[in-house]
């Protein structure tokens, strides 16, 4: 044991249920597409879709995540309710089993390497898809409305921010842990579905998976993850660009998701982002921890805001069930707005 009581990379490593932090989740298509052949390119991005449904769910990942971090939603939307959702996950350029090309990332070029494997398999109708984004993801969604704002692909956007920076493997799982989840959590018996042996804690689940990624030289590479850090650095909103994007998806097709307590990137910013689509506004000067406690963070309008206090960075994963209802709610709602409409 850790001096904070959790299990070391060698225990993790003995641990019956480390190699089945991953999980066997069989999709219905799994492949690998030549993208970006006059963008730098060509390169490969490799993606899964897992279920059959005719609610198409795109999940995109954030900085240093593989497609399998999604595997709670796969499970919970693509194979528990495979004749309802079909969910497409992928592995932006930089990461597993994509390609890692040496060149300038930015999260406009990884928005047009999505819409190319969209395009690859066909997810092309008009108001046919449902996207979540994650930290640097959701940037990535962001970017799908700008380059391509008249496709009628974007419908539901989660977004979210975040960066870190790796340091040794113990103390990076550690610190990476601290800045991502809540320490209530962490302690919690793990809660996750196992296949051979629970771990004692939820931290240990996740400290065994970041280390079996982690320890996989093609996955998690140095180079891959920097470049990723570069895009993800460099994207910005102005106020003017948030009113395009939420004029072009439409108010009531966006959620925005932040925990108060989150260490990646401070909740100030969510509500930034939050009032740069509701009413076009930029930074005031006010923001700062604690803001939480003015009363216009918590009022309500068209774009629907999830903020939840003393929530951490991921709420998927620490909030599962919740974040899956919500996710249905959105989609039932784009739905009702799409006939209306006569899409």
């Amino acid at each position: 044991m850790s001096a904070h009581g959790a299990l070391t990379p060698d225990a993790l490593l003995n641990h019956p249920e480390y190699h089945h932090t991953v999980w066997d989740l069989k999709p219905e298509s799994k492949e690998k597409v030549a993208v970006a052949k006059d963008r730098g390119g060509p390169f490969s991005i490799a993606y899964e879709i897992h279920g059959r449904g005719p609610r198409h769910m795109v999940w995109l990942m954030g900085l240093g995540g593989m497609k399998y971090a999604w595997q709670r939603q796969t499970k919970d939307f693509a194979h528990t309710r495979a004749d309802q959702y079909s969910s497409l996950v992928l592995d932006n350029r930089g990461i597993g089993e994509s390609d890692k090309p040496n060149m300038r990332y930015s999260t406009s070029e990884m928005a047009k390497d999505v819409i190319e494997v969209l395009d690859h398999i066909g997810w092309t109708g008009k108001r046919d898809l449902h996207i979540i984004g994650i930290s640097m993801g959701g940037m990535i969604a962001q970017e799908l409305v700008r380059v391509f704002n008249t496709s009628g692909f974007v419908e539901n956007i989660i977004n979210r921010a975040n960066l870190f920076i790796p340091k040794s493997i113990e103390k990076q799982i550690e610190s990476v842990k601290h800045n991502l989840y809540t320490e209530g959590w962490l302690a919690e018996p793990d809660s996750l579905e196992s296949v051979v042996q629970s771990f004692p804690t939820n931290g240990d689940r996740f400290a065994a998976n970041e280390l079996w990624k982690r320890s996989n030289d093609t996955f998690f590479t140095k180079k891959g993850f920097m470049l990723q850090l570069v895009a993800a650095g460099w994207h910005y909103k102005s106020p003017a660009e948030l009113t395009s994007l939420a004029n072009s998806v439409g108010k009531r097709r966006i959620m925005v998701v932040h925990g108060t307590k989150d260490r990646m990137i401070s909740f100030p910013n969510g509500v930034v982002l939050w009032r740069g689509l509701e009413r076009g506004e930029g930074r005031t000067g006010k923001e700062f921890l604690g803001m939480e406690d003015e009363p216009d963070v918590w009022a309500e309008g068209e774009v629907e805001k999830r903020f939840i206090r003393g929530q951490g960075h991921v709420l998927p994963i620490e909030m599962r069930e919740e974040f899956g209802g919500w996710l249905e709610e959105l989609v039932k709602r784009g739905e009702e707005l799409n006939a209306k409409e006569g899409v």
